[in-house]
Formats: structure tokens, C-alpha cells, sequence
């Protein structure tokens, strides 16, 4: 039987439709159903032993797939499975065979359509046997059938080239015979859409009627759905439960029925592979059920290198010399695994040798590379300039580029093109030179070969034309163009900023002005440039959206030194965050021309510790990270250093700690938090005893074994060391680490702050608080929220108070304080001999009847100026209580944290009364309670009171309804010593 498109996947899932006993007496029908048909028998053994993934092998191993099934179709008579050869047949000759050869026609179609597919010409629509690999692992046979794929890759690397290839493969019989369908739907077509039912997606092209999908749904475990370009929707899949459908044949909009698909509400059962970049929002995979994460990388070096043999292969000595010059810049080095610009790269090389020219100039930044392709495709060979006609086709294109991403546009029309300069007659030439290709989605739209070839048109458009000069009034200002780059806030803006930048350089200029003329716009856009640049650092605002890793490739692809000193120092604060070891050049080039910067934030992520094969490369990494690192000894401003969310191997670990314990670092302050490094932390903690400016390190977030915790101690106990404050929340510390605390706190004098905060001390307080009893403890601040203090420790707690005159502020929030330990807390803050100024018992479970206790403290003791007992269900009767103690003329209180208490507008007058007798209260936090606009309003009129001094208010306005906002912010304007913060 014929059935070239069942492989051993399709026998599998029919030999897994068998249960147990059936499958049994297949095994057995074995020995016999060979010989009647005339075949050689199997290895016994082997029948016996295999599963059905190993039993779809053999018979398509001994029997080839045509012998294979009719042994298969005889048996399942035999055993009475009769459904299961109507199932097979019915794929066979029914619709799946209509389908499959709709899908081999259309994806044949786009294939040779595609113009962008036909630029490499040793390129294939057969999978090749790495690409066969990679997809069967994607879909690799488990128990489970239902599966979520996300394949992440970067724009124009081949994820829509491989499904192609994948659809192709699947409608010949070659790959994912287990699916009985595969739909692909496109996302830049189907966002087109507004309503329609998934049946009619289905049926699309294909089928007049919805009439197969009864059929086609009866087994929806062997569907496969892919989503392609995901990104393009711009959906978050955040609808309630109750707005999807499960219905394939309802009409609902197009986001309903994917995102019902995608979240498994309708055909749960069947398969998904979603294709995106990899910084579409990553929320979104939260919202899909237990997605599989698969990076499509594109091509690897010997992919890259045959690629460059065959564009050179009539000399392959310049090929060897154009690849060697590539593999030297890792920034055109991870381009290329993209194809198209690993053709975009191999042709501007090509090119510029054949005109005599030194291709290593080109190879110095993306900018200039991308500038020299773009040139050389409107340049008649043997011309040292464009024509009047090619000038004026660039210009055009480069009118088109910016309004495309401007308008999130990247398939053009006739009329985009019309209206950007381009006539008819222009398209053969551009699409001749694949300035532009003609897009497979539909027969008359067209793009750029590649989203970086359209982002350096649309840079250089600013270098020809004003925006004020462009027909669509989407286009913005060059002023507007690098915020928005700086702040990324369009994804898909990856080079634009840059390319604006780096044309800038005096060699693109110069470049620029061969082929233009003198009619560019550098000088105006320079000043431009300079101007906003020292407005952007005049506003704080600003300012803190500017992604600095991005600003650090602009001035990288700029190469003027000059300009990147100035501009590098506008600013006192910068933070790094580092995703990529291509930021590790950029960002080195920028830190060594900072002599202003005050405060520096580093995150690395991952990218320090995962070195790649290539030694060289491995070296150049730890080279640019010592140049980061640098910025310690050679900006003699800098005093503020954090390293965040950061993994490090020895060697670059070692490299920043010999900057941090060098002579010449001044850091005052250094925070190293959710860091990961290597055995040697000794030489983190040797920075302290060779760093006499630094009197503030904060380790939070970064787990200290029991060794690093007595290394740590013993740093503190040394002399040499001047550490003041020392916050260690969330360390992964046990009560045993208390032990080396407990000498720190008796011998080092100058430790002022102590913050162990998230850490389980449990019975290691008993050792804290006999260290805070101790005559020689100079402690200031000790903060232990959620610390797990046991039973016995609350009962230290009070002699400590009693005892320690130099400790002010304490923080025991979010520990379990029954009211029996409240009342023992309170009895020694009540003690004249108790010198605490400041308390903070936030989600610690006091009651209302606890306040009564609190209240006596604020009579009896005058130096107590700040309580904060937020998040305490203490409700109207706990605030009752509490004022009493507020309203009295011994209270000095004047901080107070009140925020989701449970308040209700019926403790208002209450607290009126508070805000007019309390002369010396200045912050209260009342947030997260229902006061009402009745609450409100009564807290207005004491805030108008002349005896009411309080200056802070912590309230959300966006809490209240229309009519209490507008109240709250008539009292904030009219009394100006008065700000209500949204806290």
C-alpha cells in the first residue's frame, strides 16, 4: 500500500492507539503474518522486547514503509481493529491527501517567491540533515502527546526559512508523521484579520466550506499548530478565563481564537510551536501551559565559513582573508549566524576587494560595514559616486525606512513606495540590487532584505532630509528618535540609534560625502545631537530612562573619543545592564573616558561565566572586563559601586576584586547583591581590610556559606577595616553564622548598622543579643525583619533595650510577636534607662489590644520619634487606643506607619485628633485602608487646622474615587509644607 507520507512516526501513534493486550497479540501475530505474506521474518528477540516506538523501527527498517503497512493493516483485522485501518485509509485518500498537497503547492510557491531564499544559491528546500535533527528533537516522542514549543530566535535568522522547510518536508512524508495536520499560520497575515473561527483558519486556502474539521478535529493530539512571528501580534494574552472560547467553529476575534488556542482552551490536546524573538514580553510564556523553551541560533561558524567558500569560490584566497577579518569582529561574527546578513557581509567584502580597497576598514564597526553595502548596491561598478537616478532611489528608500519604523511598518506597498519618491519603474532596479525583495505574503507588498538593512536607511534619512520634510507626519524629530531609542522602548529597534551615531564618525562622513556630495546635514545634525544630549542630562526624569548599555554602543559605533568623554560624563549615575558579551567592548570603550561618574551599577546576568570555544575570544572578554573594571582606579570620583544579578567565573572575579582592593579606589560604598562567584571569596572579603574609604557593604541577595561568613567576620574584626554599615538580608545565614556576628558586634567598634533581615537566626538571636548586651557593642541600627525569632529570644530582646544605651533604631518586622512578648517589649521601652528612637514592628500580628500597650509607650518614653506598625490588623479600635498615647502632651512622636491596618473612616476623627494635638507628628502612612471620602474628608479638615504640622502624607489618590482625588490634591495645593505621596 502506497503511503509515502506514513514514516514509522505515523505506525507509532496507530501502534500506540493498541492497548496492552492488543498489542501483545500484534507481537504474536508477527511470527506467522510474515510468512503468509511472502517476507522475511523479524529476530524474535527483538518483537519481544520493543515497544511500539521500537516495533514502528523494525517494520520500517525490515519492510520498508509500503510492505510495512499492509503487515500492519492485516494484522489490525486480525485483532479486530478494523477503525483503526478505516482512521489510516481516511488519511490517506481523504482530506489529509487534499491538504498535503495544498501545502506542498503554496509553500513551493513561497519558497521560489521569496527572493530573499534565492540570494544564497547553495541554499535548499530539502531540510538538511542538521536541520532534520533539530526539529525531531523539537517534538522528540514522549509519554505525553500535548505539547508547547516556543522557539526563540533573533529576527531573519531562519525560523520562518526552517518551518517552511518543515511544512514542505511534512506535506512529502519526510518529517512529523505523527501530526495528521500541521497548520501554519502566519502572524503578519493573520493580524490582518478581525473575526473568524479557528475552523476557518483551518479550511483557509484550501477548503471551500469548514465541512473537514470534524473530521480533522477527531484527534486533536495529532495536530500541530505553529504560530509564526508571534511577536507581530503585540499580544499579551492576559483575557479572564471567561472571554476565550473552546469552540472551534465560533466566531470570535482573531486575538480570542489564538489566544483560546494558545492557552489550551480550545483543542487541548493538540500541539503548538509559537516562533518569536527573544524579547517579545516574556509574561507571555506564563500565560502558556508549561511551555518548552528552544533557541534557534541560526548558522554556526562552519556554516558561515561554507557560506563565504562558495560566494569566493573563484578565489579562494580572498575568501579566506574576507572570513579571517570577520572572525576578528565579534559583533559581524554573531550577525552572520543571521543568512541573509551573512550574504549582506560577504558581498560588501567581496565588493570592496574587488575595487582595490582595504576590506579591514569596513570590518571596524557595524556602521561602517552597513554603510558600505548600501553604497556599493547603488553604485555602477567602476563609479566613484552614485548618479542623479541612484541618489535619488536611495533617498527614497531611505524615506520608506524611517516611516516603516516610525509606523511599526516593515511590508510596504506600491502606494508606501509612491509616496516615499519611488516610482513603478524604480522597483526592478531596487529589487535587482535586493535593496528590496517582493514578500511572500502577498503578490504586491515588498521589504527590506533584512530590519537592519531598513534601520541604517531610516538613520541615514536624517542625513539627507529634515523629518519636517517627510510626507507622513508619523515620522519624529532625530531629537525624539534617540529617547526612544535609549529607552528602548520599541523592541525592534536594535541598531537604529547606533547607525545614527556612527555615521557621525569622520570616515562614514567622508564616505558619505564621496557619494552624496556636500548636500548632508552633518553639522545640523551634530548640534542637534550635542544639544539634546545635555538636555537629557539636565532632566532627571530623562535621564533615568536611558538605557546606558545602548548609549555606550551609540558612542562605540561613533569612534570619537572626544565626543564619548563628554557625553559619558554628563551624567553622575549609570547603570549596566550587561545581557551580552557583545556589550562588553562598547561598555569598556565608554568607562575609560569616565571621570565624572559618582555612582556605577553592573549587572552581568550570565554572560561572564559562559565562555565560548574559541580561547581568543575567551581572552578578549576578560580583556574588556578589565577595562570595565578599571573605571575603580582611574575615575577618582567614583564612590558608589554595585554589582547585581551577576554570575562570575575565577578569572573575572579575580579581576574585580584586585580593582576594588587597589590603592587607588576611593569606593565609600560597595553593594554586591544576588551575585554568584566562585570558591576564592576570600578575595571579596580581603577587600575590606585594603580599602580604607569603604564604609558601606551591602551583600544582600547573595548566598554566604558558612566559610564565607567567617572570612567575612574576620575581615570585620581586622583594624584595617572601616565598614560602618553592613546589610546581609537574605544570605542564606543559619543560626550558626551568629556565632562570628556575635564577636564582630563585641570587638569592632565602628560597625554601626547590622541588617540580617530574611535570614533563619531562630536560636542564633540568643548569641546577637548577648553580643548587643555587651559594654563594648557600639551598634546604632539592627534590623532583623522575618528572621524566625523563637520564643526564647523575645525574652533577650527587652534586657537588650535596657541595657545597650548606643542602639536607636530596631526593626523586628514580619515575626510572629504574640501579646504577651508585646507587653514585655513595651515594659522595657517604657524604662527611663531605654534609649530606642526609632521601631519598626510591621506585620508582626498585634491586635487592637496591643495598641493600648503601645500607647503607654508613647507617654512614657520621650525619645521615642518613630513607630511603624503597618500591615497589623489592628482596625479602628487598635488606632482608638493608639491615640490616647499620641494625643498626649508627653508624646514626641514623629513618624508614623499606619498602612493597611484595616482602617475604615470611622477611625478619622480619631486620627484628626492626633494630627491637631500631636504638635511634633510630621510623616503619617495611611495607605491600603478604606477611609472613604466621609475619612478623608475629616482628615482634610485637620490637615487645615493651624496646630497640624505634619509635612508627609502617605496615601494612594488612586485608591479614592473621582471626588476624593480631587479633594486630596485642592488640600496639597493649597497648603505647600504638605505633600501626599503615593506610598
Amino acid at each position: 500500500m502506497a503511503s509515502s507520507f506514513f514514516s514509522e512516526f505515523g505506525l507509532m501513534w496507530y501502534l500506540g492507539e493498541l492497548r496492552k493486550d492488543e498489542f501483545r497479540k500484534f507481537k504474536e501475530l508477527l511470527k506467522e503474518t510474515p510468512v503468509q505474506l511472502g517476507l522475511q521474518q523479524m529476530p524474535w528477540a527483538d518483537v519481544k522486547k520493543g515497544t511500539r516506538e521500537d516495533l514502528a523501527n523494525l517494520l520500517a527498517k525490515h519492510y520498508g514503509e509500503e510492505q510495512a503497512w499492509d503487515m500492519t493493516f492485516f494484522i489490525f483485522q486480525k485483532i479486530n481493529r478494523m477503525d483503526l485501518c478505516e482512521k489510516a485509509k481516511k488519511e490517506i485518500t481523504g482530506y489529509t491527501k487534499i491538504y498535503r498537497a495544498h501545502i506542498k503547492e503554496k509553500f513551493t510557491k513561497m519558497w521560489f517567491r521569496d527572493s530573499v531564499t534565492r540570494i544564497y544559491d547553495h541554499f535548499d528546500k530539502k531540510l538538511t540533515p542538521k536541520e532534520y535533527e533539530y526539529l525531531e528533537c523539537l517534538f522528540a516522542p514522549r509519554e505525553t502527546g500535548r505539547r508547547t514549543v516556543v522557539l526563540r530566535g533573533l529576527q531573519g535568522v531562519g525560523k520562518t526559512t526552517i518551518l517552511t522547510k518543515l511544512m514542505l518536508s511534512w506535506a512529502e512524508g519526510t518529517v512529523y508523521q505523527k501530526f495528521s495536520y500541521i497548520f501554519y499560520f502566519s502572524c503578519r497575515e493573520v493580524k490582518q484579520m478581525t473575526e473568524t473561527s479557528l475552523a476557518a483558519l483551518i479550511c483557509r486556502g484550501w477548503s471551500n466550506s469548514v465541512s473537514p474539521v470534524a473530521e480533522i478535529t477527531s484527534d486533536p493530539e495529532r495536530l500541530l499548530f505553529i504560530i509564526d512571528g508571534f511577536e507581530e501580534l503585540g499580544y499579551d494574552l492576559n483575557e479572564p478565563d471567561t472571554d476565550l472560547c473552546s469552540d472551534c467553529m465560533e466566531q470570535r476575534p482573531i486575538r480570542v481564537v489564538l489566544s483560546s488556542l494558545l492557552r489550551k482552551k480550545m483543542l487541548p490536546e493538540s500541539s503548538l510551536l509559537v516562533a518569536a524573538v527573544p524579547k517579545y514580553p516574556q509574561s507571555i510564556e506564563d500565560r502558556l501551559m508549561c511551555p518548552e523553551v528552544k533557541i534557534f541560533t541560526g548558522l554556526g561558524e562552519t556554516e558561515k565559513k561554507l557560506y563565504f567558500c562558495c560566494l569566493f569560490h573563484q578565489d579562494r584566497t580572498r575568501g579566506i582573508k574576507a572570513f579571517s577579518l570577520l572572525r576578528k569582529n565579534e559583533h559581524l561574527f554573531s550577525m552572520c549566524k543571521i543568512p541573509t546578513l551573512c550574504w549582506a557581509v560577504g558581498t560588501c567584502l567581496k565588493r570592496e576587494m574587488e575595487k582595490g580597497q582595504d576590506p579591514a576598514v569596513v570590518c571596524r564597526r557595524i556602521t561602517s560595514l552597513y554603510s558600505s553595502f548600501v553604497l556599493n548596491l547603488f553604485t555602477p561598478k567602476g563609479a566613484s559616486r552614485l548618479d542623479r537616478q541612484s541618489q535619488g532611489r536611495l533617498m527614497g528608500l531611505c524615506s520608506l525606512a524611517a516611516e516603516g519604523m516610525w509606523t511599526d511598518t516593515f511590508v510596504f506597498s506600491r502606494e508606501d513606495l509612491r509616496r516615499n519618491g519611488l516610482v513603478d519603474s524604480d522597483i526592478p532596479a531596487l529589487l535587482d540590487t535586493k535593496a528590496l525583495h517582493r514578500h511572500w505574503d502577498t503578490e504586491d507588498s515588498y521589504s527590506f532584505i533584512h530590519l537592519c538593512i531598513q534601520e541604517f536607511c531610516a538613520a541615514l534619512f536624517y542625513f539627507v532630509k529634515s523629518h519636517t520634510d517627510h510626507p507622513n507626519p508619523a515620522v519624529e524629530s532625530m531629537e525624539t528618535l534617540v529617547s526612544t531609542f535609549l529607552s528602548k522602548t520599541k523592541i525592534h529597534w536594535v541598531f537604529l540609534g547606533c547607525f545614527l551615531f556612527g555615521l557621525l564618525s569622520e570616515k562614514e562622513q567622508q564616505k558619505l560625502e564621496a557619494f552624496f556630495g556636500s548636500h548632508l546635514r552633518r553639522q545640523e545634525v551634530q548640534q542637534t545631537l550635542l544639544q539634546h544630549l545635555q538636555s537629557i542630562s539636565e532632566n532627571e526624569h530623562l535621564q533615568r530612562q536611558v538605557d546606558f548599555v545602548a548609549f555606550c554602543h551609540c558612542l562605540f559605533e561613533m569612534e570619537n573619543e572626544t565626543f564619548a568623554g563628554w557625553a559619558v560624563n554628563l551624567s553622575h549615575g549609570m547603570h549596566l545592564c550587561i545581557h551580552d558579551k557583545l556589550d562588553l567592548a562598547p561598555v569598556a570603550y565608554c568607562l575609560k573616558h569616565c571621570y565624572a561618574l559618582k555612582k556605577l551599577s553592573v549587572s552581568t546576568q550570565n554572560v561572564l561565566v559562559q565562555e565560548g570555544a574559541d580561547p581568543s575570544m575567551s581572552t578578549n572578554h576578560l580583556t574588556y572586563w578589565y577595562h570595565i573594571c578599571s573605571v575603580l582606579t582611574t575615575n577618582e570620583n567614583l564612590r558608589e559601586l554595585r554589582v547585581t544579578h551577576s554570575n562570575f567565573q575565577e578569572s573575572t572575579f579575580i579581576t574585580l576584586s584586585s580593582q576594588l582592593r587597589h590603592p587607588w579606589c576611593h569606593l565609600q560604598k560597595l553593594s554586591i547583591n544576588a551575585v554568584s562567584f566562585p570558591g576564592d571569596g576570600w578575595l571579596l572579603f580581603e577587600v575590606l581590610t585594603h580599602s580604607p574609604d569603604l564604609k558601606y557593604l551591602n551583600l544582600s541577595g547573595t548566598s554566604l556559606s558558612r566559610d564565607d561568613v567567617m572570612r567575612l567576620c574576620q575581615a570585620l574584626n581586622n583594624p584595617a577595616c572601616n565598614i560602618e554599615d553592613l546589610l546581609l538580608a537574605n544570605c542564606g545565614l543559619s543560626p550558626d553564622d551568629c556565632e562570628g556576628f556575635r564577636d564582630v558586634l563585641q570587638e569592632n567598634t565602628k560597625l554601626k548598622v547590622l541588617n540580617l533581615s530574611c535570614n533563619y537566626l531562630d536560636t542564633g538571636m540568643s548569641l546577637l543579643c548577648e553580643a548587643l548586651r555587651h559594654p563594648a557593642c557600639y551598634l546604632y541600627a539592627l534590623v532583623l525583619t522575618c528572621c524566625y525569632i523563637n520564643e526564647h529570644c523575645w525574652g533577650c530582646l527587652p534586657e537588650v533595650l535596657l541595657l545597650n544605651k548606643t542602639l536607636l533604631h530596631l526593626d523586628i518586622s514580619t515575626n510572629i510577636l504574640t501579646y504577651e512578648n508585646l507587653n514585655l517589649l513595651c515594659e522595657a521601652l517604657t524604662d527611663p534607662g531605654c534609649s530606642l528612637k526609632s521601631l519598626c514592628l510591621i506585620n508582626c500580628f498585634i491586635t487592637p489590644e496591643g495598641c493600648r500597650d503601645l500607647a503607654f509607650v508613647l507617654i512614657r518614653n520621650p525619645n521615642l520619634r518613630n513607630l511603624q506598625i503597618s500591615h497589623n490588623d489592628i482596625g479602628d479600635d487598635g488606632v482608638r487606643l493608639l491615640s490616647k498615647g499620641l494625643v498626649h502632651s508627653t508624646c514626641h512622636l514623629q513618624i508614623l506607619g499606619l498602612g493597611t491596618c484595616n482602617l475604615t473612616s470611622a477611625c478619622c476623627k480619631d486620627l484628626a485628633s492626633v494630627l491637631i494635638n500631636c504638635s511634633t507628628l510630621r510623616k503619617l502612612t495611611l495607605s491600603g485602608n478604606a477611609l472613604g471620602h466621609e475619612g478623608v474628608l475629616v482628615l482634610c479638615q485637620a490637615l487645615r487646622h493651624p496646630w497640624c504640622g505634619l509635612q508627609w502624607l502617605g496615601l494612594r489618590k488612586a485608591e479614592f474615587d473621582e471626588e476624593t482625588q480631587k479633594l486630596l490634591i485642592e488640600e496639597e495645593q493649597r497648603n505647600f509644607s504638605l505633600e501626599i505621596i503615593d506610598e
